[in-house]
């Protein structure tokens, strides 16, 4: 498998935005465009020319990049049946689409032959020939995607073949199995592949795999290793359903396991900049447990994996986190051992002594609030808080002497108001600010008192607020509350925690932690 060159096709605009809750504007599918260029990939599959005003528009626009290396490609169909090529609606389309690239799809399950497009097996042989040939015939290379090609070969191996050799025989550059409805198993998968590399060529095949089962990155590594030669799929598993094979896991378990070589190979380490530029650009939260990529990919909680990784970092790391673009985080939690508190108090940027009496008074100050339901695994921020206190680097900026918060609804409009008073040295402020929920006022009223003396606070803002309620047998609404704040200043987000038996003091806890933080990076005491 070593030096197995692979081609990769990206089709994130077309099959990724058939899952739901993703959408992006033309603009955005314009910079996506760019982007995977930048990055490295051989195809960008840009959607259905003419199917909807915003990817006719795309396509207009995308006309004008100047693409170093991938090559844009226009999805559609094979003609219609009993329809000349030269008079296809579709085929006429995606050739005024401009790209250089036609994809499109045939069917290669007898079932749809006959059912769904109510034509004869030869008919639609001819379909995929005639329609592949004329696009060819125009300038044009075309990758043939088989739709339900895995289906289709359980039903009829024969079949399934002859729609391939059409396909070929028509002049197309790649003929990608698809596993349309996902429901493949790897060893199966495998050995039909296998079939078609021996039919025409590991240099003609590829796959397109679905993770219905699950399994999607898994059919598509064994689809290479079969000798598949061209990749499918989306960035972070987007796609119908639940998801395609996410080519952010494919590349490089191809690259770093198996020895494949691609154009993008060089760009690895760029890759979880790539998965996150998706995700913000989809309005999604990324996924923390994403394989190489997440924020937990190489996080290591327990005290003996965190301290043998730091010794041998392949003791328990798969990969160099670096890359894949990642880095080791080391959770602290009342699993954490001194050699794990240490690590994680170098990664925030404070050294401290491994073997002194400060650690193990912060090790059981750590346990201890574990216990009352702290977590500091998405609170780094009050973390680093706890032990610059520990070590005596802790600064007070601000000393607090009251807070209240006031809902109220009048006019059918709910108003929170809070007031805080505190003092900065010797300076007194009190403030007073409304919002439509008391978090909201209470973050507000806080800065509003701190901003004269803090003016750094005003690029500062509240970006997400979570809620666990942390039960106890018959507590009821008494139970405790967690709160977790995640707070930005444009540049670097962070997390604080805070946590009571009310949840307006636990988010208060967090929001000052919030603003503390800010502080003390702001002072450089966090450098």
């Amino acid at each position: 498998m070593n030096n197995h060159a692979v081609k990769i096709y990206d089709t994130t605009l077309r099959d990724g935005t058939q899952g739901e809750g993703i959408s992006f504007s033309v603009t955005d599918k314009l910079l996506i465009a760019e982007r995977l260029d930048e990055f490295g990939v051989d195809y960008i599959e840009g959607g259905f020319p003419g199917s909807n005003p915003r990817d006719i528009t795309f396509f207009a626009e995308a006309q004008k990049l100047k693409l170093k290396h991938a090559k844009l490609a226009a999805f559609g169909s094979t003609r219609r049946a009993n329809t000349k090529v030269e008079e296809d609606v579709q085929l006429k389309t995606l050739l005024d689409s401009g790209m250089p690239v036609m994809t499109i799809v045939g069917k290669t399950w007898d079932l749809h032959v006959t059912e769904i497009l109510r034509t004869t097996l030869e008919e639609n042989l001819t379909m995929i020939e005639e329609s592949t040939r004329y696009l060819v015939s125009q300038g044009r290379e075309v990758i043939y995607d088989a739709e339900h090609f895995f289906d289709g070969y359980r039903a009829d191996p024969d079949y399934a073949l002859k729609t391939l050799a059409a396909a070929l025989n028509g002049g197309a550059s790649n003929l990608t199995l698809c596993d349309t409805n996902g429901g493949s198993l790897v060893d199966d998968f495998k050995d039909i592949v296998s079939r078609a590399v021996a039919e025409f060529g590991s240099e003609n095949v590829g796959v397109h795999c679905h993770n219905d089962a699950g399994l999607g990155v898994a059919l598509t590594l064994a689809g290479v290793a079969a000798g598949g030669s061209l990749v499918q799929g989306t960035a972070n598993g987007y796609g119908e359903r639940t998801g395609n094979a996410n080519l952010i896991t494919v590349l490089p378990s191809l690259f770093l396991k198996m020895g494949c070589t691609a154009n993008c190979a060089k760009n690895l380490s760029e890759l979880r900049d790539l998965s996150l530029y998706f995700d913000e650009l989809a309005n999604l939260r990324p996924d923390t447990k994403s394989p190489y990529v997440g924020a937990s990919a190489f996080a290591h909680k327990g005290g003996l994996h965190a301290n043998a990784a730091q010794k041998v970092k392949s003791s328990y790391e798969h990969v160099d986190p670096a890359l894949v673009g990642n880095h080791t985080r080391v959770l602290v939690s009342d699993m954490a051992g001194r050699s794990s508190v240490a690590m994680k108090a170098r990664e925030l940027g404070m050294e401290i002594d491994e073997k002194g009496e400060g650690i193990k008074t912060l090790i059981e100050q750590l346990k201890e609030l574990e216990f009352k339901g702290y977590e500091f695994e998405a609170a780094d921020a009050s973390l680093k808080l706890l032990i610059a206190r520990s070590i005596g680097q802790a600064q007070t900026f601000f000393e607090v002497d009251s807070y209240r918060v006031m809902v109220e609804r009048g006019e059918g409009e709910l108003t929170a108001e809070a007031t805080v008073k505190l003092r900065v040295g010797d300076q007194k402020f009190h403030t007073v600010a409304e919002c439509v929920g008391p978090v909201g006022a209470l973050d507000k009223a806080l800065r509003l008192a701190l901003e004269t003396a803090y003016p750094v606070l005003s690029s500062m803002q509240l970006q997400d607020y979570k809620v666990r309620i942390l039960q106890r047998a018959g507590a009821g609404t008494d139970s405790r509350t967690r709160v977790l704040i995640e707070s930005s200043d444009g540049e670097e987000i962070w997390g604080t925690v805070g946590v009571s038996d009310n949840i307006i003091e636990a988010s208060w806890e967090a929001l000052r932690d919030a603003v503390n933080y800010k502080l003390l990076q702001n002072s450089g005491a966090g450098d």
